[in-house]
């Protein structure tokens, strides 16, 4: 079994480099997956000099500019305050504008302070300029989005701020900038990003529908299940669950609540996973137009839904009533079914992330659907349980936590071969999750 494991992983990566010109990822890339490595010396950045050596708003950075945030505006939601007691914040406006940040500078923000303590006993951090209200930056500057920090020491000792800039890299903002003698500038991709938002796409307790009856939660899949999904002219059928692309049983993360009206159904999932966006019933329209981001998706759009109709289940559309942010616990768990598409929670959505294109994305893994299908028709018959299915090869383990090595190698091969503006809005360098 091992050897054929291997010759299925080889026939994968020759597939792969001819294959794979638009890659789909998970919604990964996921925990520790590219993470820095801190150097044995630190060497302090030299002024206008920035990390890493592309532009702020770029696919390697921060990604591009998502639009001004006001106190009126619904993304206001996105800002969190930082009261933490290590940094000062020099809030010159009086409005603690400078103390609001999203939740992922805000992380960077807090590991910075404990290293610069650390760095030089008695001194703090210092931020002179954080999320912006007033337009007192450049145009689609990150400022405006709570993304951006300008810091000093404490002390304002200028000849610490190549090694703040350093240290700043290390905390792990997405693009540090020796910007001025006066200040370093910093910043983070956008808090719902992949890159932000490491690890899968829905939570431990979103359920999937089986082919022999009744429901499941998507964290008790095992390959050989088979769960209701849709092909692409909207007819509903069962196919067969092939791995977690990623999975992690302890996530605490922040999902998106889409809710419908009639029928009134409710998924959760996170901002860079697609769902499709509907107009009239699937069937009679033919293919829908493509796919949307969960963080795209607004009140009043449809979204497909398992219906009920005189004895027949079928999808229609259904109004979105709200989208809301929820915290949950239960896990994160992206999975993979050889449709592309999954059913969960009775809303349709594809098994794709980052890249919105449903088809190419489902295409990227046509490598891995043919290599599972030349190892499972190699190995010998699963045992069955009893529910009377089995539970696929053994060299492909559901339970096993991360991401996916298939998911690893499709971000190496996207971050060559794609810009920014093909994926995900929000950005998709590897820190996720």
């Amino acid at each position: 079994m091992d050897d054929m494991l291997l010759l299925a992983r080889c026939l994968l990566l020759v597939l792969a480099s001819s294959l794979l010109l638009c890659p789909g990822l998970a919604c990964g890339p996921g925990r520790g997956f590219g993470k820095r490595r801190h150097p044995k010396k630190l060497t302090p950045l030299a002024y206008k000099q920035f990390i890493p050596n592309v532009a702020e708003k770029t696919l390697g950075a921060s990604g591009r500019y998502e639009g001004k945030i006001s106190r009126n505006s619904e993304r206001f939601k996105e800002l969190t305050p930082n009261y933490n007691p290590d940094i000062i914040f020099k809030d010159e406006e009086n409005t603690g504008a400078d103390r609001l940040m999203t939740q992922r500078c805000k992380d960077k923000l807090n590991a910075l302070a404990i290293s610069v303590m650390n760095q030089w006993p008695g001194v703090k951090l210092r931020v002179t300029e954080g999320w912006d209200e007033d337009g007192h930056h450049s145009e689609e500057s990150l400022h405006y989005e709570g993304r951006a920090v300008d810091i000093t020491t404490s002390d304002r000792d200028r000849s610490k701020y190549g090694m703040l800039a350093r240290l700043a890299v290390e905390a792990g903002f997405d693009w540090v900038y020796y910007e001025s003698k006066a200040h370093i500038h910093c910043s983070v991709k956008a808090e719902n990003s992949v890159a932000a938002k490491s690890g899968g796409c829905f939570p431990g307790s979103a359920t999937v529908h089986l082919e022999q009856g009744g429901t499941k939660l998507v964290k008790d899949l095992r390959p050989g299940d088979r769960v209701l999904a849709a092909d692409d002219q909207g007819r509903l059928l069962y196919s067969d669950f092939l791995t977690f692309l990623d999975r992690d049983d302890r996530a605490k993360k922040v999902f998106y609540v889409v809710e419908t009206r009639e029928p009134r159904e409710r998924l959760l999932l996170t901002a860079a996973h697609l769902l499709f966006p509907a107009g009239a019933p699937w069937a009679a329209a033919g293919p829908p137009p493509g796919a949307l981001f969960a963080s795209r998706v607004r009140p009043g759009q449809r979204v497909y839904v398992v219906a009920e109709r005189d004895g027949d289940r079928r999808l229609l559309p259904a109004a979105v009533h709200s989208v809301t942010l929820r915290e949950e616990v239960a896990g994160a768990y992206a999975p993979l079914t050889a449709q592309g598409t999954i059913l969960i929670n009775r809303v349709l959505a594809s098994c794709y992330a980052v890249i919105e294109e449903h088809g190419l994305a489902h295409r990227a893994f046509a490598p891995f659907r043919l290599a599972h299908a030349l190892l499972a028709a190699l190995a010998p018959p699963a045992p069955t349980d009893r529910g009377g299915h089995g539970h696929g090869p053994a060299s492909e383990p559901a339970a096993a936590s991360g991401i996916h090595w298939y998911s690893q190698l499709l971000y190496h091969l996207g971050t060559w071969l794609l810009d920014s503006e093909a994926l995900h809005p929000l950005g998709m360098a590897v820190t996720a999750s």
